[in-house]
């Protein structure tokens, strides 16, 4: 083609990046087309609705929303930092900043919203901010250093978003609201009472139905406070503006297309503008309903609608209206709306559910008929995901058991199931129930329907539609869950691997002697219950030796080359200088390589299986103990250096690192456990990262659970807040011993967490309300495992029988093995990689390994 027809995209926000999307799906790319974005931030297109996650430890590249080599995949030309600037219909030009002129045969305008800024007096003044881009991130974070206070001017979404990244950046934070109540689209008088209540506990001052009359500022022309409409005045050194948002139109309104009266670029049924070769999309639109939208939902559809239009669409997509169902969790609280949240139907009747102990709020409208019309659900919005679907309809069961929590009449026994094919699941995307249900796996779903990948508040119903993955057993040789054999274990008090293998076991399993998924599993269940079931505690006692793979075989971690390496315990990363020297001093004295770990240790690799005995025993003379790296339990507990010398700190974070680490030492888990303390907001320790992370308030300690980096990295979820040492300790002992009782083998917190029915409301009931009766149990066995806690290191140096394990080989037990070769390397030594094909006997599976 030698001149194609060009598309101009004037906007990559999450919209522009959906069009861009349809366009390939029907066909249209590069190869068909011209295709040229013009884009005004300097990044692509990222994830807006979860910006404050950014605050949270999330970077850019986190939040994009542009897989990595789409535009050249596509062919698509991407101009970022380069706004349009002009367009002239006549010729169909557009201009952008940089002086790029192109003639575009179709436009498309997707340049979103802008902040309203009320026109008080000192609104510009250094320390005033909006809150829209990652920019306005940086600089709020940049100008929070130093700072004590700050304030939000508005209390919608965007409002309480940014009132949770102020008191996240260590701010003593208010919001200032106009309206009577937080959030008034979204929820009704008992749901803002409901939502006050709880972020009021959270430590934030909230003024409802007063405006800001003024920013006050200082001799330096800087924010000193605000004065309000009621005459009070309060201290603040930084405001954010977040009072809603106006839609992007300056550049339609030049064009001399057709505006409405309150703003937006006036569009049809397909989104064509006043001109039909001018499309508009997103919040700049004013739709043919007469609103404009301000959720992502409505924008995708737009951009789908657009994108058939111009591809001469497959389907007559049309663009009417759109569902404004919403579900956020904002400040750690589910806050949900859907249909008529408000009531407003002629004889219309509401069924509600308030809890003002436990901030949560329910309410359901019925109408006459009994039909479904709308709710808003405050604290527990676990139902959104069915009762959305179902407005419109008469629920399969009383109106009064859809609200009322478990134990009092609820909740119905409703399910997906329930719903009929044409439900929407997805609203982010418009797909239906018959859509998913066609899919086998969640990965299929999110890639043939891209239901879930938008807010992600449809997950939990697409999983609970999906088919069984089969069969759930650990293995081939038993046909019970990780979970279920740790409940078999624990309440027969079984001690014995062979035991459980025949009396739990598959028929054809039973007399075996297991496979190398099931005998470390099941090591590691006696393990974590030895002080509960009266198992012996040492990993290498009896037949839990022949249980271990290799690495707690040897106590230590096999390298490449058949080595091992040797990973003393420092906990919270604090070390005496003679401890240091002992360090080095070995270090030496075997020949190994030292290298400090991003988990604040220190690890000395090379050492030969038969010289472990006597590394550890130099080192549990200097008071050391085994840092337990080969094992799936916990590893380490990181920190910064805190308020002792930090001058941002807030608490000691050395302190409580050391003690957590001390108290959770050997505890033996389905996976790995790295944890961290980070002595204020600044998350230094990187706290939010781990499975479990704690990070300083002013006034007490933030619990994160659910993190983890590596491949797939997850950013951990708030718990509980301003916790006292001893409430903190409390819910880390029985979030531990609860993950520990229910994950799956080698499941990290972080995918359990995720797949935990109920997720982290769930959780939450569980171990900080008690819903199920645990905690007690949850935390005297936490309490038996610190009370009988012995280091594996000194328990083997103790006893000359298990010392006899630690030699390269049987017959020659004083023999080092020749094909454990290194070569120097900076100053230090490194495996010879031209010896690796040589398989060190150490790696070989034991003779006589059989537990029987």
């Amino acid at each position: 083609m030698t001149n194609p027809e060009t598309i101009v995209l004037i906007g990559h926000g999450m919209v522009g990046q959906r069009y861009l999307e349809a366009l390939t799906e029907r066909g249209v790319t590069g190869r068909t087309h011209r295709i040229v974005v013009l884009c005004e931030e300097p990044r692509p297109a990222y994830d807006r609705v979860h910006l404050t996650s950014y605050f949270g430890g999330s970077s850019a590249e986190d939040l994009s929303l542009t897989p990595a080599g789409f535009m050249a995949e596509h062919g698509i030309e991407l101009h970022l930092g380069d706004p349009a600037e002009a367009i002239d219909r006549a010729a169909r030009t557009v201009t952008a900043r940089s002086g790029l002129v192109v003639r575009y045969d179709t436009l498309v305008l997707a340049t979103g919203s802008y902040p309203f800024v009320p026109p008080v007096p000192g609104k510009d003044a250094p320390g005033c901010f909006v809150y829209r881009t990652i920019e306005d991130l940086l600089a709020i974070e940049a100008y929070a250093q130093g700072r004590t206070q700050g304030a939000v001017v508005g209390g919608g979404l965007l409002g309480l978003e940014a009132a949770g990244a102020l008191q996240g950046l260590g701010l003593g934070t208010r919001i200032v609201e106009f309206a009577p109540r937080l959030m008034p689209v979204q929820v009704d008088e008992g749901g803002g009472a409901a939502l006050l209540r709880t972020i009021e506990s959270m430590g934030l001052t909230v003024h409802t139905g007063v405006g800001t009359q003024e920013v006050v500022t200082g001799p330096d022309g800087s924010v000193s406070g605000m004065k309000l409409s009621d005459g009070s005045t309060v201290d603040t050194e930084l405001v954010v503006f977040s009072a809603g948002v106006r839609p992007r139109d300056g550049l339609a309104r030049d064009a001399g297309l057709a505006v409405g009266e309150r703003g937006g670029i006036v569009v049809d049924e397909r989104c064509r503008t006043s001109d039909p070769r001018v499309y508009a999309i997103g919040e700049c639109a004013l739709a043919a309903d007469g609103r404009v939208y301000g959720l992502v939902a409505p924008g995708y559809e737009m951009a789908q609608t657009a994108a058939d239009d111009l591809a001469g669409g497959r389907e007559e997509r049309t663009f009417n209206g759109a569902d404004l169902s919403t579900k956020l969790k904002l400040l750690g609280v589910d806050v949900a709306s859907f249909g008529d949240a408000h009531g407003v139907a002629e004889g219309c009747l509401d069924v509600v559910y308030s809890d003002s102990r436990s901030g949560v709020y329910k309410k359901l409208v019925i109408g006459a008929d009994g039909t479904l019309l709308g709710g808003v659900l405050v604290g527990d919005a676990d139902a959104y995901g069915l009762l959305r679907p179902l407005t419109g309809s008469v629920p399969p069961a009383a109106p009064e058991q859809l609200v009322l929590p478990a134990g009092i009449g609820g909740p119905a026994a409703l399910g997906p199931a329930s719903l009929p094919d044409d439900a929407v699941i997805c609203s982010c995307h418009n797909v239906t129930k018959k859509a998913i249900t066609d899919c086998a796996t969640l990965p299929e779903v999110k890639k043939c329907t891209k239901a879930g990948t938008g807010c992600g508040s449809c997950v939990k119903v697409i999983g609970q539609l999906l088919p069984p993955a089969g069969d759930r057993g650990l293995c081939g040789c038993f046909p019970h869950s990780r979970a279920e054999l740790y409940e078999i274990v624990r309440t027969l008090r079984q001690t014995s691997f062979a035991a459980l293998l025949d009396s739990h076991g598959r028929p054809e399993a039973r007399g075996g002697d297991g496979c190398e998924v099931c005998k470390p599993a099941v090591g590691s269940i006696i393990a974590s219950l030895a002080p509960t079931i009266g198992a012996a505690g040492y990993v290498l006692a009896g037949e839990q030796a022949a249980l271990q793979d290799t690495n707690d075989h040897f106590l230590a971690n096999m390298q490449r080359n058949g080595s091992y390496s040797v990973v003393p315990r420092i906990p919270g990363g604090e070390i005496t200088p003679e401890k240091l020297i002992v360090i080095g001093e070995v270090a030496r004295d075997f020949g190994l390589y030292t290298k400090i770990t991003g988990g604040q240790r220190i690890d000395l690799f090379g050492a030969r299986v038969d010289q472990l005995p006597r590394i550890w025993a130099r080192l549990v003379d200097a008071g050391f103990e085994s840092g337990h790296a080969y094992g799936k339990a916990l590893r380490t507990v990181k920190s910064c250096v805190g308020q002792t010398w930090c001058r941002y700190g807030v608490q000691d974070s050395v302190r409580m690192a050391i003690d957590l680490e001390l108290r959770y030492r050997g505890l033996r888990a389905p996976h790995k456990l790295k944890s961290a303390v980070s002595g204020c907001a600044r998350e230094c320790a990187e706290a939010q990262s781990k499975d479990f992370g704690v990070i300083a308030t002013a006034n007490g300690w933030n619990l994160y659970v659910g993190g983890n980096g590596g491949a797939t990295p997850r950013h951990a979820d708030l718990l509980a807040q301003d916790l006292s040492d001893t409430e903190l300790v409390r819910l880390i002992d029985r979030f531990l011993m609860f993950y520990i009782r229910n994950a799956d083998r080698l499941e990290r917190t972080s995918t359990w967490l995720e797949r935990l029915e109920g997720g982290l409301g769930h959780l939450r009931d569980v171990i900080v309300h008690d819903s199920l009766g645990l905690c007690d149990e949850l935390e005297s066995m936490m309490s038996d495992h610190v009370a009988h806690y012995r280091d594996e290191w000194a328990e083997t140096l103790d006893d000359p029988d298990r010392l006899r394990r630690f030699v390269s080989f049987v017959n020659a037990p004083g023999a080092p093995d020749p094909s454990v070769k290194f070569v120097p390397e900076r100053d230090q030594v490194k495996p010879d990689l031209a010896l690796l094909d040589i398989r060190p006997a150490a790696a070989r599976p034991l003779e006589g390994s059989s537990v029987r």
